[in-house]
């Protein structure tokens, strides 16, 4: 019997680490096509459709060398103040350093945003903390700069 059960553990334990690895692959990808809606509907100049990534809560936090801020609808009100037309928005690109699980149903996202526009390219880096809400990756905490 002690033999079956070793066995049956050194049979086991690699399908577990292959089913938790394409478990992370899954959340990696979700996360990405979030990432990527953001990125498409920034280009469109569609703030709100941008703003879906987050996590629509008062405790959603923004950093940034302007300082705190705090709540969805701020958050999306700074957007709307800072880039008010397509011309300030122009095209967005990201290019992601890396995607780290932090604990189950959370990881943080490291990368660079690059906008192309008209009145003057902007670039900088970033770290995104997203959670799994109610089966949807969210933006919790984003600092931006």
């Amino acid at each position: 019997m002690k033999k079956l059960v070793i066995i049956l553990v050194l049979f086991a334990s690699p399908l577990l680490k292959i089913n938790a690895q394409s478990s992370e692959e899954k959340d990696k990808k979700e996360i990405q096509a979030v990432l990527k809606a953001q990125r498409l509907a920034w280009s469109k100049n569609n703030i709100e459709k941008f703003m879906e990534g987050y996590w629509k809560s008062d405790s959603l936090q923004f950093y940034s060398s302007n300082g705190i801020t705090q709540g969805w609808e701020a958050i999306l009100n700074r957007y709307l103040k800072a880039y008010p037309t397509k011309d300030h928005t122009g095209k967005l690109n990201y290019r992601i350093n890396a995607i780290t699980k932090i604990t189950e149903g959370a990881y943080y996202v490291l990368g660079e945003y690059h906008i192309k526009r008209d009145v003057g390219n902007a670039d900088g880096i970033f770290m995104l903390v997203f959670k799994k809400i109610n089966g949807k990756w969210k933006i919790i905490a984003d600092t931006s700069n």
